[in-house]
């Protein structure tokens, strides 16, 4: 029970802190000499976060599913920028999975993540917003997701990052960030559920304590992010992100 709930802590804070949730997964169990969660874990702690995502944005949630007219507009750009991270998720799938074995190639990545976002302090803000953004924003947006395919590139930082290139305040950034990651969590849980029934493996009653931290923890890191993210920018995160994978680096 201890153990998926440390499981759910790093699950919860890192999936939406720009960290890299999957860099924490396979770095922490490298570094501690343990196993990684197995799918069961995985994939119920995917259910934890994805909770905590809907209940923190349940307004624009509700604007979805009833399709008002801002509803609407808000579907069709987190849909359009799932649309790279979908197509190279299936085309690339193995070469994926190949690097969640390599904590010396995920280490190397958590660094240069930790480097990009430093860098986001030099970049001039925006007044851009979710109902001022284009295609084009959402595009470019839905590629940044699309490299936190590489376990250690975290999505939160890549889709935040690319919107402040594109002009986006640094809260809108990370809140178009939160909304794209909607769809992107769903199938993280689908893909791993389903490889989980494939196993045979069952879900023992512990997991569900690991699913309440991972969504008590997602939904703080959210809050948490959004209230900080205006005064300091990325930069705090990739310093850490930077000093985690150095270390990484020179011990796993």
């Amino acid at each position: 029970m201890l153990e998926a709930a440390f499981w759910g802590l790093i699950q919860g804070l890192t999936e939406f802190l720009p960290i890299s949730s999957s860099g924490h997964l396979v770095l922490v169990p490298a570094l501690l000499g343990q196993d990684p969660p197995d799918l069961a874990t995985s994939a119920m702690l995917h259910l934890g976060t994805l909770l905590a995502v809907l209940i923190y944005f349940r307004k624009e949630v509700i604007e979805v599913a009833t399709f008002t007219e801002k509803g609407k507009r808000l579907l069709t750009l987190v849909l359009i920028g799932t649309i790279p991270a979908a197509v190279l998720g299936l085309t690339l799938e193995t070469q994926f999975e190949w690097l969640n074995d390599r904590p010396h190639a995920v280490a190397l990545a958590l660094l240069l993540t930790g480097i990009a976002l430093y860098s986001t302090r030099w970049i001039r803000r925006g007044g851009k917003t979710t109902e001022t953004a284009t295609v084009k924003d959402t595009i470019i947006m839905g590629f940044g997701q699309a490299l936190a395919l590489i376990p250690g590139v975290s999505r939160s930082g890549t889709t935040i990052g690319t919107g402040l290139l594109r002009g986006f305040t640094d809260a809108e950034a990370a809140r178009y960030s939160f909304l794209l990651g909607i769809p992107a969590i769903a199938a993280a849980g689908i893909f791993e559920g389903r490889e989980l029934l494939d196993s045979g493996s069952t879900v023992g009653a512990e997991i569900f304590v690991g699913v309440a931290v991972a969504a008590l923890s997602g939904y703080a890191a959210i809050a948490f992010l959004l209230r900080l993210i205006g005064r300091t920018g990325l930069s705090p995160f990739g310093l850490y992100c930077m000093v985690a994978g150095a270390v990484a680096l020179l011990v796993v």
